[in-house]
């Protein structure tokens, strides 16, 4: 008897291919993505930080202040949500409500002024944190539908798909967004419009804040084609506040479960730590580039959109150093790499290379003609980026691995599950470091070093895990 899950809505079998159904689960991964890459990181946060707030230091103090309470929020409730999620039964509505929800308040970011005639800074941050808790409820539900759009045997080509899609359409708006708004007026190369498109104006940052109504945009379209094709779940009948004290019994049942295995526990302590820490490196790396290295939006979205491309190449060497030295030595590789590549950041000015490298600008003159990085410090920082990419893009590969060869596999969805806890249980440290960090030092360098501490705790945990070495699986 064929499992339900892999069996289309019309009763056939399916043979791994996705058909409309999954390809539409995959898209919507791809439109909601950019709004990670445009808002949180490399456009909208750091305009908000530079030229909203006017202070670097202050802005980077403000902006995890709030994270820290989104932070809090998701651990508060994501996790009931998602062990809930199979009492609830049908996915799309609550996931209709979410979308409803996230497409306005992103738009309304548009109104973020530098003037102040516009939203304050507590409304746009409040508008932005409220898309960030609802992004991981968007996140849980559209998960729980995989299996449902692609069947269990074309299930990981949909989310390699999504992931791909994901990508593309993240470094698509940023190379959209610097031909259409950030070069106009900057080069005189002939394919860049001579003005930014529908008459934005710069001063105003409107390059900028448009990204807002981009992000919704993409959401919108990436959304259509789920409520359209992808199945849903079947009714269970069972009342939203039943289900919901079901899901926390299953919670509190998966936890037990994972404490009888030691190493599955302690590794997914350590991991609360070292995820929270790369998580804080990429959502304020935006946010400390403008600040320390001066840059404006133009450089933004050229670092971003480097970044991205070497994020790509991340997810192959996580592959290959699980093949090659075993998935708990990749990881222990990837987080020291990361931890490397922080501590170079600290190090990094306009004036500075790595901590004890003087430059002098006026000395040296430009590297090159181009409209960014002219200079060696610009670019220096930009390879360390890119080894924060590569790296912290494979972690993502190896811990799961990781987790596979030292869990019994008839209890993976146990493990699992606690897993996915893990990566929301702590979402509020690394922003409160940072925002401790920065207060009290300072300094921007004083608040992005204290995802330090998150990475060396979680990278010296894992040396009390066993297993997880080339080609070993669980028992060995």
């Amino acid at each position: 008897m064929k499992d339900f899950s892999d069996v289309d809505a019309r009763g056939s079998v399916r043979d791994g291919r996705l058909d409309r159904g999954g390809l539409a689960w995959s898209i919507f991964e791809g439109g909601r993505d950019p709004y990670v890459i445009l808002v949180t990181i490399y456009i909208f946060m750091p305009y908000v930080a530079g030229s909203m707030i006017g202070d670097p230091v202050k802005g980077q103090e403000v902006i995890s202040r709030w994270q820290q309470w989104a932070g809090w929020a998701v651990m508060a409730t994501a996790p009931f949500i998602g062990a809930s999620i199979d009492k609830l039964g049908r996915r799309k509505g609550w996931l209709g409500l979410i979308v409803g929800l996230m497409i306005p308040l992103c738009a309304a970011l548009w109104w973020a002024k530098p003037d102040g005639t516009g939203l304050s800074v507590s409304m746009t941050m409040l508008c932005a944190m409220t898309v960030q808790v609802l992004f991981a409820y968007n996140e849980i539900f559209h998960n729980s539908l995989l299996v449902r759009a692609a069947g269990l045997s074309g299930a990981h080509k949909a989310s390699g798909l999504a992931l791909s899609l994901g990508n593309l359409f993240s470094v698509l708006a940023l190379v959209f967004t610097a031909w259409a708004f950030a070069l106009p007026g900057k080069v005189g190369w002939s394919w860049v419009p001579a003005s930014p498109l529908f008459g934005l104006d710069p001063a105003s940052h409107e390059p900028e804040r448009v990204v807002a109504w981009l992000a919704a945009g993409l959401l919108l379209f990436g959304s259509i084609p789920l409520f359209l094709w992808t199945p849903d779940a079947p009714r269970t009948g069972t009342p939203v506040a039943r289900a919901f004290g079901q899901g926390a019994r299953e919670l509190w049942g998966m936890l037990k479960t994972i404490s009888h295995f030691r190493d599955a526990a302690v590794y997914i302590g350590s991991r609360m730590f070292f995820v929270d820490g790369m998580n804080g490196v990429l959502v304020y790396a935006g946010v400390y580039a403008v600040g320390v290295m001066k840059w404006g939006a133009l450089e933004m979205l050229a670092y971003g959109i480097l970044l991205s491309v070497f994020a790509v190449l991340g997810g192959f060497v996580g592959r290959w150093l699980d093949e090659g030295i075993g998935p708990k030595n990749a990881l222990r590789l990837e987080i020291f790499m990361t931890m490397l590549a922080l501590t170079a950041f600290l190090g990094m000015r306009p004036d500075t290379i790595l901590f004890f490298w003087p430059y002098d600008a006026a000395a040296h003159g430009p590297i090159w003609s181009g409209p960014v990085f002219t200079h060696l410090p610009d670019v220096v920082f930009v390879l360390v980026g890119f080894v924060n990419a590569i790296f912290i893009t494979a972690q993502y590969a190896s811990s799961r691995t990781l987790l596979t060869r030292i869990t019994p596999p008839e209890q993976t969805g146990a493990f699992f599950g606690v897993y996915a806890l893990s990566g929301v249980a702590t979402a509020w440290l690394a922003p409160t470091l940072v925002n401790v960090g920065t207060r009290v030092t300072g300094t921007q360098q004083g608040g992005f070093a204290t995802l330090l501490l998150l990475l060396a705790v979680g990278l010296v945990g894992l040396a009390f895990v066993r297993g997880g070495q080339r080609d070993s699986a669980y028992g060995d």
